[in-house]
């Protein structure tokens, strides 16, 4: 098994054991819990140097791990050999599969007399902390995408009113290579966060393993640590790009240490350099954001000779999954019963959608974009229509309809008919119109019960009077007849057209009093 990383804590308290208390090498490594063998290298190193305990303690954390990595070069050749290949190890480290192990093996194949694998994980390890010495994850290529917003935000200006509008900031940034990217949107709302999550796959054109978003409510529905329950509709972005998404834990911030790291990148990076500047528009505002965001990811990390788009496209660009032909639409959700003429009413466009006859008064689901109206039962589509936003008109297909268009339950054309026929000419007369002006009977039926209903709650002669009012006026509709005796503008008389004049007065003038 390697050796654990020893950090520069332990180094100064095996120093302190062994210098100061004189405690043996045998007791230092049992009090610390590391090797015999760690502890007698790092005595060893110290005793090479010449250096007294008083000159270790005063020198600081990064001096010190110098200090033992040059004792390490000059004591064997083979670390400084090694100590080139620090760099390349850590990058193959982050493609899915390598390991360190696998490493150690391609490495004794190039030298044969070279550190074994406990001493070759150790020496990795100690660079390794001095690099990083607050990241203790290891993200594999193609693996996670991190995003969050800003907890500050950006401004711009309307120019027609000037009125101030705040502007969310989100960014999003990939495990291994830390390629980040940011856009500003109008809110936190589902729809803004589903369409940034979109461009943010398509600026890094593929798709990682898995999302790992904060806990905002526009992804997780309900945060737990265990399960968390996902927004359904984020949870169906993830399927139709083909990955998962992984919510940090609450209250957890090095669950997205990568993300954290990033949005104070943002601050520095972009909110600082146009803190001076004023916005008139989103899209401007998205503009400046993405030229610095350019300048930001080309830029060499701290320490290291490569740029996050460059590793990028070494390393990672090639693990991420291809991108789908189409983008997301957003899906939105209603449960509903299929009414007794075999239609579905979709509440947002008060629309009627046909559905097969055969699941009148079943529950269902309805899924629908901006383009298709979607029905299923028990997760099986029954039903895919275009969608149209034509208030209380029906879109029906013909295949869905009944063999002889009888309704299960017994009503059909003739059946209103009959009764309509029993209050009256007018009301017969109004129900044939009725039946007629649509494609299908089937679709006036619900209207025909209203007026039904109607007969029911008012005198026959208002009903009467209601329905002549609406042929007179061509207007062949449940909701004239409700409002008609609702307001009893039935009883109101057409105004005849009377050839009327005016009286003779002295203030009134004539046609020759202006020639």
């Amino acid at each position: 098994m390697p050796r654990k990383r020893i950090d520069v804590d332990k180094i100064r308290e095996i120093l302190r054991l062994h210098l100061d208390l004189k405690f043996s090498i045998r007791e230092v490594a049992k009090a610390i819990g590391v090797s015999k063998t760690s502890v007698g290298e790092y005595v060893a190193e110290v005793k090479r140097s010449s250096l007294t305990y008083d000159d270790l303690t005063k020198m600081s954390d990064s001096v010190l791990v110098e200090l033992f990595e040059k004792n390490n070069r000059e004591a064997n050749p083979l670390y400084d050999d090694l100590s080139k290949d620090f760099l390349y190890i850590e990058k193959e480290l982050k493609r899915p599969g390598v390991t360190l192990y696998l490493l150690w093996e391609e490495y004794t194949q190039r030298k044969q007399d070279g550190f074994s694998y406990s001493r070759f994980c150790h020496h990795y390890r100690m660079w390794k902390s001095k690099q990083n010495p607050g990241m203790h994850i290891d993200h594999k290529a193609g693996d996670k995408m991190y995003v969050d917003f800003t907890g500050k935000k950006m401004h711009y200006v309307e120019t027609e009113t000037g009125q101030i509008h705040e502007a969310e900031i989100f960014v999003a940034t990939l495990g291994a290579s830390q390629l980040t990217y940011v856009e500003a949107a109008n809110s936190q709302r589902l729809e803004d966060w589903i369409r940034v999550n979109d461009n943010a796959l398509r600026f890094f054109g593929g798709v990682p393993r898995g999302i790992a978003p904060d806990n905002l409510k526009s992804a997780v529905t309900v945060a737990c640590n265990y399960e968390p329950l996902l927004n359904q509709t984020y949870d169906d972005f993830a399927r139709h790009y083909n990955t998962v998404i992984l919510p940090t834990r609450p209250i957890k911030p090095q669950d997205k240490s990568l993300a954290e790291i990033a949005v104070n990148l943002a601050y520095l990076r972009i909110f600082a350099p146009l803190r001076n500047i004023t916005f008139f528009s989103l899209e401007e505002m998205n503009q400046a954001i993405w030229d610095g965001l350019e300048k930001l990811n080309n830029t060499r990390f701290q320490k290291r000779e490569i740029s996050r788009r460059q590793l990028f496209e070494e390393i990672e660009k090639s693990e991420l999954r291809p991108l789908p032909v189409e983008r997301y639409e957003i899906k939105n959700y209603q449960s509903s019963r299929v009414e007794f003429n075999y239609h579905v009413y979709l509440k947002e466009d008060r629309h009627y959608y046909s559905v097969p006859y055969q699941y009148i008064g079943q529950r269902i689901k309805i899924i629908y974009t901006s383009r298709v109206v979607e029905v299923y039962r028990n997760n099986e589509r029954i039903a895919m229509h275009l969608r149209n936003r034509a208030v209380y008109k029906y879109t029906t297909v013909k295949e869905h309809m009944p063999a002889n268009h009888q309704f299960v339950d017994g009503w059909s054309p003739k059946r209103f008919i009959r009764w309509a026929a029993s209050i009256g000419d007018q009301v017969e007369t109004f129900i044939q119109l009725l039946l007629d002006s649509k494609a299908h009977p089937e679709q006036a039926f619900k209207a025909c019960m209203g007026v039904m209903r109607l007969g029911k709650k008012y005198d026959i002669e208002a009903l009467q009077l209601a329905c002549k009012k609406a042929i007179e006026f061509n207007i062949i509709t449940y909701r004239f007849i409700d409002n008609s005796l609702k307001n009893k503008t039935y009883m109101i008389e057409n105004e005849t057209e009377n050839n009327l004049t005016l009286p003779l007065h002295k203030n009134i003038r004539g046609g020759k009093d202006y020639k």
